[in-house]
This record gives C-alpha cells, sequence and structure tokens, in this order.
C-alpha cells in the first residue's frame, strides 16, 4: 500500500461514501452534478464566504478535492443548536449564506441533483442539507458549512422550513429528550420564533407549512433519485425509510399547534 493512502484518515466510511482527510484536504467521491457544486463553491470563495470549503480540484482516483474546515460537526451539531444562542447564531449563519448567494447565477449546462438548472427568478441556490450535522462548530460559533451535495435551486425558505424541521423541531419529545440533546421537553413555538427572528423573517405565518412541503418534497427525492440508482438514497428505500419519512409528515400535521 502505498505512503499516499496510509496517510488518509477516514471521516466517513459508510457504503457507497468514503470521505477521507488528507493533510489539510478532504477528498470525497463525485456525482453528476458535483460540477455545479464546484462552481456554486467557487463563487463563495469569490464573493468572501468564509464557511465554505474550497474547491481544489479532482484526484487521481477521480475525488473531489475540498479545503478540510476544522472544529466539531456531526452528531455534536445537535447540543450546538439547543441554546437560544446557538440557535440564533444558526439561524443567522443561514441568512448570511443566502445573501451571499443572492447574486450567482450558474453558466450553465450544469445539472443540480433536481436536476434543474436554475435558479429561477425569486430563487436562490440553497444548501438542500442544512441541518445542525452539516455546520462545524468551534466552541459555540459555527465556523463553516458542510456536505453541498444537496445544494438545489429554490426560494429561501426552502432552507428555512428544511432546517427548522430540525431545531425547532418537528420531533416528538421522546425523540427530542433521547437523541437531540434536550433536556427537557422544548418550546417549539418559542424556537421556531427566534429561528424567524434571527434570520430575518418578521411574520412566521405560513412556516409550518413550508416545514410540511419541504418533508412531502424530501419523500419525492428519495424516491426520484433511489429509482435512478443512487446511494444513499437505494438503500434507504430497501430498509424502508420511505415510511419513516411518512410518519414524520403525518406528526407534523397532527401537531402544527405546538407551533403555531
Amino acid at each position: 500500500m502505498s505512503a499516499y493512502v496510509t496517510d488518509e484518515h477516514v471521516l466517513q466510511d459508510a457504503p457507497h461514501r468514503r470521505v477521507v482527510r488528507l493533510g489539510d484536504t478532504v477528498r470525497r467521491p463525485v456525482h453528476p452534478w458535483t460540477p455545479a457544486v464546484h462552481e456554486l463553491l467557487r463563487h463563495l470563495e469569490d464573493v468572501g464566504f468564509p464557511y465554505s470549503p474550497r474547491v481544489l480540484g479532482i484526484d487521481e482516483e477521480g475525488r473531489e478535492i475540498l479545503t478540510y474546515l476544522d472544529g466539531e460537526s456531526g452528531p455534536e451539531g445537535w447540543a450546538r443548536v439547543v441554546g437560544a444562542a446557538g440557535l440564533t447564531a444558526f439561524a443567522r449563519l443561514l441568512r448570511d449564506y443566502h445573501d451571499a448567494v443572492a447574486g450567482f447565477r450558474p453558466s450553465g449546462g450544469f445539472r443540480w441533483y433536481t436536476g434543474g438548472t436554475g435558479p429561477a427568478e425569486g430563487e436562490v441556490i440553497c444548501h438542500g442539507d442544512f441541518g445542525p450535522w452539516n455546520i462545524v462548530w468551534r466552541g459555540e460559533r459555527p465556523a463553516g458549512m458542510l456536505d453541498w451535495d444537496y445544494a438545489r435551486p429554490a426560494g429561501r425558505l426552502h432552507d428555512v422550513a428544511y432546517a427548522l424541521e430540525y431545531v425547532a423541531p418537528f420531533r416528538d419529545d421522546a425523540e427530542c429528550l433521547r437523541w437531540l440533546r434536550y433536556p427537557e421537553p422544548p418550546d417549539r413555538r418559542r424556537r421556531l420564533e427566534l429561528f424567524a427572528g434571527a434570520y430575518g423573517l418578521t411574520a412566521t405565518p405560513g412556516l409550518v407549512d413550508a416545514v410540511i412541503d419541504v418533508q412531502r418534497d424530501g419523500i419525492e427525492q428519495v424516491r426520484r433519485l433511489a429509482e435512478a440508482g443512487h446511494q444513499p438514497q437505494v438503500r434507504w428505500v430497501a430498509e424502508g425509510s420511505l415510511g419513516e419519512l411518512h410518519r414524520r409528515v403525518t406528526w407534523s400535521r397532527a401537531n402544527r399547534h405546538l407551533f403555531e
């Protein structure tokens, strides 16, 4: 085995998705939509957005090369958004990103994971997977945004609603206490209002419906990608994840009074 390989530190070794660190770089699998994502990341570099990785190219094994963002991420991110300070910092980071990408118009010819080109009038390129696990934290402050594979053209509200599902959160008390690091059942209405205010929204009506719409769209995207043979969606469908996603939509509809 070469010295090149032995120097690699595995960050993620999930089936069909091996991500490694090599020095100050990260090597990740490429997808049909990787060229579009790279153009987005280069735009963010050009406008001085400090939270996105920089694109360094493709290595000899066909993997994308990105700069490594130092800090804590993954499961550690859940604890960071439980408190009001972390929640508001998380919302402000999303607003900063949307402002940074507002003027971005792709050169054309590239497609996002949804199959679209865009963005259309009134849309931006959303991060598409803006959850606590994809934020790099240093102490109590966000220091980076990870995993841009699901970037997509949509209204800003798409990212807002996607984030709110996880940080309001649209989950029952048992899951909040057992898995999401809450010391007691959350005040979901207050958290939704806090996030919205920190992002810069002046009103909250319609946000619950937006979350439910995003949940339903997520089901269709998982189904579409699985049918096209993409992982991990093929595995998710085989393991019955679509049923769990439908149950989450049902819970959100039945418990909207907790948020409004």
